[in-house]
């Protein structure tokens, strides 16, 4: 399955443990997404994310806990971030961490790719249950 729809994302900084050295920057933020459309839900997650003294490169990883509906199933999954770019060209993966989906979500797994346009948060999901 294919779906996509628009999301709305709210990050906040939080307290770094780590201080970054030599113009690198570490920074540690919170998540928290409403995603609308055929997935229908909302998300709570963790980022730390690393910035260099040079334009455009940088790194993140994340952690998010999505709950609530996926094509009309309820449940919950887990997705985990990496992030890259360097000297503005990005890469970017998003996957379902296995086996966390919870109730009518069990087995499921897919690929998640994120679209900025005009200031506006989209997801493209691509998906499926292991039977």
């Amino acid at each position: 399955m294919k779906i996509s729809g628009e999301f709305n994302v709210d990050l906040n900084p939080i307290e770094a443990y780590a201080e970054g050295e030599n113009g690198i920057s570490l920074n540690r933020m919170s998540i928290d997404k409403t995603f609308h459309g055929e997935l229908d839900a909302t998300s709570k997650g963790e980022m730390l994310s690393a910035r260099t003294p040079v334009k455009g490169s940088a790194g993140y990883v994340a952690i998010e806990q999505v709950s609530g509906a996926l094509s009309g199933k309820k449940g919950s999954f887990v997705l985990q971030h990496f992030g890259t770019m360097d000297k503005g060209k990005d890469r970017l993966i998003l996957e379902v961490i296995p086996d966390s989906g919870t109730d009518e979500l069990k087995g499921l797994s897919g690929k998640m790719a994120i679209i900025i346009e005009e200031g506006k948060h989209f997801y493209e999901f691509e998906y499926q249950f292991s039977s």
